[in-house]
């Protein structure tokens, strides 16, 4: 039959939408997806590691790039979410799997771009502890910062663990006085004396102090922060020698650093399967908006009692707060001054600029 033969009866209609199943809006259980670890994200690409034995009893842990399926919908994935994988598991660099499900996090740690955006922005899922890396010198130590990131960490329910570098500049005992009141664990690094390098090429500094800092992160999933230029790189480049994270210097003129780690990635200890450190990428401003002032106060159990008998809507910082009378009364215990002064550090750092 030629085109020119035909007419309009040997057009096919479609039958009406009535007339026709509906697609259904049930998804794949997808039962048989194997859970994985993301360590990496990069432009829409999740590097994932699959356990020792997961496919089979003789199989080795493996490395899998995957990407979101659309049943993931908006859901942001990032660095220490337990996920489950469909598809290319060979992990070849050909082949790509699918994540069809983000498991229930253990824990969360967020932040804002500044204490005015609503939206929250998930850095890293499932850490144990955040590690709050300052230096005491060249760039000058931001308590503000620190602050800041210590009510991030009480707000994710995570161990804070103060990391303090160069030591070998300024003597580190007045800056953790501040802070001995709420009892945060700290470490203490310095940089090593110069060795020369094989054959005269260059140099190379040790730290000091790092196998402390091994000991604080063995057997847990451990997020590093802090701004640019307190030598977070370098202790990962220390902890990790395979890692080999870029390290920047710091501006003369400006005090600051420049990023040098652009996202973030989870890197194992050497013989620790259980040691992990997330190096996440320096930052400016730590964001508060999101902050729940009571979840702050639940981790001064002595003085989390006391704020029975505030006032709606108390900031915990006004005459009428309950807290000034509970201390004075001693029921918060010798330290129940020092501690307050420092609750209140920490809830004012919301509202001041870092």
């Amino acid at each position: 039959m030629s085109w020119r033969g035909l007419d309009e009866s040997d057009i096919r209609v479609r039958p009406s939408r009535k007339g026709s199943r509906p697609r259904t809006k049930e998804r794949p259980a997808h039962s048989d997806a194997v859970v994985a670890m993301v360590i990496g994200v990069d432009r829409g690409r999740y590097t994932c590691l699959v356990p020792k034995g997961v496919l089979g009893r003789k199989e080795p842990e493996r490395v899998v790039t995957a990407m979101k399926a659309r049943e993931i919908g908006r859901t942001r994935v990032v660095v220490g979410d337990d996920v489950a994988l469909v598809g290319d598991l060979a992990g070849g660099p050909d082949a790509l799997a699918r994540i069809v499900r983000i498991e229930e996090r253990r824990s969360v740690l967020r932040r804002t771009a500044d204490d005015t955006d609503p939206y929250e922005r998930i850095i890293v899922a499932n850490a144990d502890q955040l590690v709050i890396v300052t230096a005491l010198a060249d760039p000058e130590p931001r308590p503000r910062m620190v602050d800041r990131c210590l009510v991030a960490a009480y707000d994710a329910d995570l161990d804070p663990l103060l990391a303090l570098t160069k030591a070998d500049l300024v003597d580190p005992a007045p800056f953790l006085a501040s802070y001995a009141p709420l009892d945060v664990a700290h470490v203490v690094t310095s940089r090593g004396p110069e060795v020369a390098g094989a054959d005269g090429a260059g140099s190379t500094r040790g730290i000091v102090g790092i196998e402390g800092v091994r000991e604080r992160l063995a057997g847990k999933v451990s997020v590093l922060v802090g701004h640019s230029g307190v030598g977070k790189s370098t202790l990962v480049n220390a902890l990790v020698p395979d890692a080999l994270r870029a390290v920047g210097v710091v501006n003369d003129t400006t005090g600051r650093g420049r990023h040098t780690s652009t996202n973030a990635v989870a890197l194992r200890l050497p013989g620790d399967d259980d040691g992990w450190v997330i190096d996440t990428p320096g930052i400016r401003s730590f964001g508060l908006a999101h902050i729940d002032v009571d979840h702050i106060i639940d981790h001064f159990p002595d003085l989390a009692a006391g704020t029975d008998g505030c006032p709606r809507g108390c900031t915990h910082d006004e005459p009428e707060c309950a807290l000034d009378e509970w201390v004075e009364q001693g029921r918060a215990g010798a330290a129940g001054a020092s501690r307050l002064e420092s609750l209140r550090r920490l809830l004012s750092s919301r509202s001041t600029p870092d």
